[in-house]
């Protein structure tokens, strides 16, 4: 294969790589950070404790959690495809990707919004401040700097499910890695496509670690 062939399939399926990363990372928050919410404030020290609620919602983010991400995909083909249509390619990727995250990040809120300090919570109630107030305001005021690192955990984790996804018809730097460092030998291209895989993962830990920084007020 000729250099010019390999730098336009590495640079094609890294921009999939992070179009898939980012579009997942969205949807995923878009789920997990109201689900990390809700464990907060359903929790026995919570603003709003509901056992029955907390326990059902803990128990069910525990078992997605628990479940390899290969096997996830499998698992959820018949719901990918109701969704999407498909189960391969981008769209059939993204489903179980966002599936497989969404309980990662509340997890990530929940333990972000348990660092801040409890009494500075109860000064907000103590001064009638609404529950929306509190949430936006304080629990993720104050828990910004740890928000930010957990998200750029986030999306190194969801980062590295993508690679994982070139095994099931996934784009990206997983595909390259597959397709031409382990069916057909090629060790420059899947030594390039790891390498491609670790400047990215550095670069979205470094980012998250500096903003964390900039907004952390002890500092």
């Amino acid at each position: 294969m000729s250099t010019e062939v390999m730098v336009n399939i590495l640079s094609s399926e890294t921009i999939t790589t992070l179009y898939l990363t980012l579009v997942s990372t969205f949807f995923a928050y878009l789920l997990g950070l109201p689900l990390g919410i809700i464990l907060i404030l359903t929790d026995k020290d919570g603003i709003h404790p509901n056992r029955p609620i907390n326990v059902c919602l803990g128990i069910i983010i525990n078992i997605l959690r628990s479940v390899p991400f290969l096997i996830l995909m499998v698992w959820m083909i018949p719901f990918t495809r109701m969704m999407v249509g498909t189960i391969t390619g981008n769209r059939g990727i993204i489903v179980p990707l966002v599936v497989a995250a969404a309980p990662f990040v509340a997890r990530m809120v929940e333990s972000s919004i348990k660092e801040v300090d409890h009494g500075v919570i109860e000064a907000a109630q103590s001064m009638g401040a609404p529950t929306s107030k509190i949430i936006t305001k304080v629990m993720l005021g104050e828990a910004r700097p740890s928000l930010l690192v957990g998200f750029a955990i986030t999306v190194t984790t969801i980062l590295g499910y993508t690679a994982m996804a070139g095994f099931c018809g996934g784009g990206g730097l997983g595909k390259v890695a597959v397709n031409y460092g382990y069916y057909k030998y090629q060790d420059d291209i899947l030594n390039l496509a790891v390498i491609l895989l670790v400047i990215l993962v550095q670069i979205f830990q470094e980012a998250g670690t500096r903003l964390a920084r900039k907004f952390d007020k002890r500092l």
